[in-house]
């Protein structure tokens, strides 16, 4: 059995710095650090989270207490990761300049810039949204497209992932967003442990809709839920639409209807979605062959995995598990396949 590798070797953690702006929204700042702060002893530490503010000192919240922050802009200086949990101000408000250059600054020199709900007020008045999708809460999706009519808001989904830059919807979604950088850092195994900690989902996509409604109409056997947890236990299983719907009872119609409705994409993608995240897993944690943990996910070949997984992951099987399994408490982002 290998020992684990000493102290003194083990890489720094991603250190990340929340960048308050009062009046500080109380939940994304919450989801943020749930997701990226401490978890116990059960869980090693692969990230530092702090917090920091343009004047160091009581920070008023939304929720009508004070946040006492020690950190000034300074802290941003290096960050492996800038996080904007939200942005109070009301509309037509505007970013402080000292906040919109060291935002710049940090994500001229290499950081990773995140804005959750509202946050990404501030990553577009940086211009870091320019020419691209960006997503916000859906209240405030009108209001950001305005204000910056050189970024593609998409008032419509959970998060938006560009690498260097990434934004999301508001309420939960900011917790989809983070657990899904925490998978790409550190990889889907790891994800998962902190979902589980959490009593989350491990994994929900970016594109899925951030206000798909649950059936509260209708009668509880609408619920996707049973469903869902019949299919995650067959994953090896050739598994069609048709043979969802046969399990739900339902028509293949209704069932694509369910899946808009309840998460915000059809049967075969969410399906397909479990599938990857269960051959990631495989890869990080077990040495079994390409082709084995295609037939243990149910995508049948090693050459059907290569295919799907590099459209889902941009990497091959093969350089994801030399990421994962090398790096082991790393936290290098997945490198392309070349």
């Amino acid at each position: 059995m290998t020992s684990p590798p000493p102290r003194s070797e083990l890489p720094a953690p991603h250190r990340v710095v929340a960048l308050l702006v009062p009046p500080q929204p109380v939940f994304p700042l919450a989801c943020a650090s749930a997701v990226l702060g401490d978890h116990g002893p059960e869980v090693p530490a692969r990230y530092a989270f702090e917090v920091c503010a343009e004047r160091p000192g009581a920070v008023r919240t939304e929720a009508g207490y004070d946040l006492l922050v020690g950190a000034g802009l300074d802290a941003l200086e290096d960050a492996d990761t800038v996080l904007v949990p939200g942005w109070g101000p009301g509309a037509g408000s505007e970013v402080p300049p000292a906040v919109v250059a060291a935002v710049r600054r940090a994500h001229a020199r290499g950081a990773r810039v995140v804005g959750l709900c509202a946050g990404a007020f501030v990553l577009a008045a940086a211009g870091l949204l320019d020419g691209r999708r960006a997503a916000t809460h859906w209240s405030r999706a009108a209001e950001l497209a305005s204000r910056f009519p050189r970024v593609r808001v998409d008032p419509a989904v959970l998060y938006v992932d560009h690498g260097d830059v990434a934004t999301s919807a508001g309420g939960a979604a900011g917790v989809d967003l983070c657990l899904h950088l925490v998978s790409a850092d550190q990889g889907a195994g790891y994800a998962t442990r902190i979902a589980r900690r959490l009593v989350m989902p491990p994994h929900r996509e970016g594109c899925q809709l951030q206000y798909a409604e649950p059936p509260a109409a209708g009668p509880a056997a609408d619920s996707l839920a049973p469903l869902l947890e019949w299919l995650g236990e067959r994953l090896e299983q050739p598994l069609s639409v048709a043979d969802m719907a046969a399990r739900a009872r339902v028509s293949p119609r209704t069932l694509t209807r369910r899946f808009g409705e309840q998460l915000g994409i059809s049967p075969g993608r969410w399906l397909l979605d479990r599938r990857i995240a269960a051959a990631r897993a495989l890869l990080e944690e077990t040495d079994l062959p390409v082709e084995t943990v295609a037939h243990r996910v149910g995508l049948s070949s090693a050459v059907n995995l290569r295919r799907r997984f590099h459209e889902a992951v941009r990497t091959t099987p093969a350089a994801y598990r030399r990421a994962f399994r090398a790096q082991g408490a790393g936290a290098g982002a997945v490198p392309e396949a070349g």
